[in-house]
């Protein structure tokens, strides 16, 4: 039976957006174990929509969208999160932050090789692995849909399905595990709030430079349209080496030079939370339009292989928490915060691991340095490694 198909302009997709990430608040509010478990707004409308496309699909009707701001604004916030990538910051941070970063580091590497390894014992292509790991869980579900097309051209089909079923699995289980993977360690080793730390940081700003020179948002989204226009020439030279890349790749890295040379010489005054607002306006809008196209039906085949590795991933992110990482981190009760938090953004979010941390020193007492650490780890310097490292992986295992 032939089906209608209907032509969505990229204005249209925009509206859609917008009311996608109302349809998602209202859900949320309705449903208050979603805002418990940090599920994002945009995740939820956008839900809505692939379901309704997967029912009328073939059936009633489809939809054929004009995608082109979605991609303008994947790439408007992944150079926000290059923008984030400070050297000064991570200095400011000292052993602490740099030591926290080496195992979140170690976390991606164990992930990209438990998921490669797996899925090539079951007869899967590695890469496939490397979904329901470092791309989905560490990178939550921007990373997935942004690297989701990718990986379809390298071979992976169903890769971007794949991928946000993955990143909404580790935001649930991260959300239900962080908090009592913490308050394991802290009841496991007596430890309590306020005790002396091999590890002491100090009390850092993240936005004091230099100066106190703070541009305004106006002069931001200059910067970020330069950066988005540099990169794009970066990504057309990797294209000429042959290298497979997501869009976005140029412009964060170039984002990250700026913001380095920003720091140094306060040519526009980059301001962290100024930055975070536009990438999350841009993140958020940009989610939904990419779940417009989810096509859902490609997870039938692959759901156990994926939920098997997946399953994998939990285990392994624990084992670290509460072995590499508490050990690490100065097996003090701070370290056992920091934990919690690991298990939070190596899983699911930054927002999951603040939710988890939260929850454990309201029971067991303040530990800000966790905080502080896990931060500027987990929302800054994190998702940039991770990005490179995926790249990597993709060229490697292709």
């Amino acid at each position: 039976m032939d089906v209608p198909t209907f032509q969505v302009s990229s204005i249209q997709v925009l509206g859609l957006g917008c009311f996608g990430l109302v349809l998602g608040r209202g859900i949320r509010k309705a449903l208050p174990v979603l805002e418990r478990l940090s599920i994002p707004a945009s995740i939820l409308g956008g839900l809505v929509y692939a379901i309704v496309g997967l029912v009328l699909r073939d059936r009633v009707c489809n939809f054929k969208f004009d995608l082109a701001l979605r991609d303008i604004l994947m790439i408007a916030f992944f150079t926000t999160v290059g923008m984030t990538a400070s050297l000064r910051l991570l200095a400011l941070g000292g052993k602490r932050v740099a030591i926290f970063l080496g195992a979140a580091v170690l976390g991606l590497l164990a992930q990209m090789g438990w998921g490669a390894g797996a899925a090539k014992a079951m007869g899967l292509p590695p890469l496939l692995g490397v979904i329901p790991g470092a791309v989905s869980l560490t990178g939550g579900p921007a990373t997935a849909l942004a690297f989701g097309p990718v990986f379809e051209q390298a071979g992976v089909p169903g890769a971007t399905a794949i991928g946000l079923a993955s990143a909404v699995f580790g935001i649930i289980v991260s959300g239900l595990l962080g908090g009592f993977v913490g308050s394991f360690l802290i009841r496991r080793h007596a430890l309590r709030s306020g005790e002396s730390d091999a590890m002491p940081a100090p009390e850092i700003d993240i936005d004091a430079g230099p100066s106190e020179k703070h541009g305004d948002y106006l002069v931001h989204i200059i910067v970020l349209g330069v950066a988005m226009a540099l990169g794009s020439l970066l990504s057309a030279q990797f294209s000429a080496w042959k290298l497979t890349l997501p869009a976005y790749i140029g412009a964060m890295i170039v984002a990250g030079v700026v913001r380095n040379l920003d720091d140094r010489l306060q040519f526009a005054g980059i301001d962290q939370k100024k930055m975070e607002d536009i990438g999350a306006i841009a993140l958020e809008l940009f989610i939904v339009m990419a779940l417009l196209t989810l096509e859902l039906w490609q997870l039938r085949t692959l759901a156990f292989p994926v939920l098997f590795i997946l399953v994998g991933q939990v285990v392994l992110t624990i084992a670290l928490c509460w072995t590499a990482i508490y050990w690490m981190m100065g097996r003090s009760y701070t370290s056992a915060v920091m934990a919690g938090g690991y298990c939070g953004f190596m899983l699911g979010t930054t927002a999951n691991s603040l939710a988890c941390m939260n929850e454990i020193v309201r029971k067991s007492g303040p530990a800000p340095q966790a905080f502080f650490a896990v931060s500027i780890v987990g929302a800054f310097l994190i998702d940039f490694i991770n990005a490179l490292l995926v790249t990597q992986a993709l060229n490697v295992l292709r």
